[in-house]
């Protein structure tokens, strides 16, 4: 499994749009240096519109938003209610932290994070007879797990202890939703929190687990400038971390598909 987890994230590494971009232009410069030179200033005029097209929002908004709108958002619980059966629990899945610093708990938790601790916690607040269940290990020897963080937070946000399930063994989607199975039984019906591009892969875990996972989106990225302003038409670092989210998601989904 640690052999699984190091080529993960080599993998998710170097599918980056910056690695991309860097390893063709290295790509070029061995081109140049062997004395091929239009093959390698076609290689750099490559290199220089990946670069362009993984940075100009109206490129990135057009691959980000269908994995975003796959399942709408959850915005109450009652739109259940025509499900055979009420939820066992409200599931938020783990992402980023830093249990290293020195704040408070809600500050440790990465955006991501805090944000789908937000939405589980005010979906568990419409129904609190539920168990509020929160997932993630960390990928660090000796480093507090993201579900004992989660739990924190949530405790000082007015979670009471005893309707927390921690989960801090799980280092991917797939662990996450065989824990979650171990943990409710084998089709317990659950509401997923998680981020919106990353809906559809934890979904496809989930039912392949056995689970009935009722979407609850949150985390959007898209949608967040309008075409209108100046900035959606100007290339940007953050339009770079929401193409490689996108790559991300692909190589999982891929992944997924693979192993069924």
């Amino acid at each position: 499994m640690a052999m699984y987890d190091l080529i993960k994230t080599l993998a998710a590494q170097f599918i980056a749009p910056l690695p991309m971009v860097f390893a063709l232009l290295a790509l070029a410069a061995l081109w140049y240096w062997r004395g091929w030179r239009r093959l390698s200033g076609c290689t750099v005029g490559l290199a220089a519109v990946l670069l362009w097209l993984m940075s100009w929002p109206p490129v990135v908004e057009r691959l980000l938003l269908p994995l975003e709108s796959a399942y709408p958002p959850l915005l109450t619980l009652d739109e259940s209610r025509g499900e055979l059966a009420p939820p066992d629990a409200v599931v938020v899945l783990g992402s980023g932290w830093r249990p290293q610093q020195p704040w408070s708990d809600t500050a440790r938790l990465g955006e991501g994070s805090a944000l789908r601790l937000m939405e589980g916690i005010r979906l568990w607040r419409q129904r609190p007879e539920l168990t509020l269940a929160v997932t993630g290990a960390s990928r660090r020897a000796g480093e507090q797990p993201v579900a004992r963080g989660y739990a924190s937070a949530a405790e000082s946000l007015g979670v009471s202890r005893d309707r927390l399930l921690v989960l801090d063994t799980p280092t991917d989607t797939g662990l996450e939703a065989r824990a979650v199975r171990d943990a409710l039984g084998e089709g317990a019906r659950i509401v997923l929190v998680t981020s919106a591009s990353h809906m559809p892969r934890a979904v496809a875990h989930f039912r392949a687990a056995g689970l009935n996972p009722l979407a609850a989106p949150t985390h959007y990225l898209a949608g967040r400038v309008d075409p209108g302003q100046l900035s959606y038409w100007v290339p940007s670092s953050a339009d770079l971390r929401k193409t490689e989210r996108v790559l991300y998601e692909w190589m999982g989904r891929l992944a997924v598909q693979l192993e069924q």
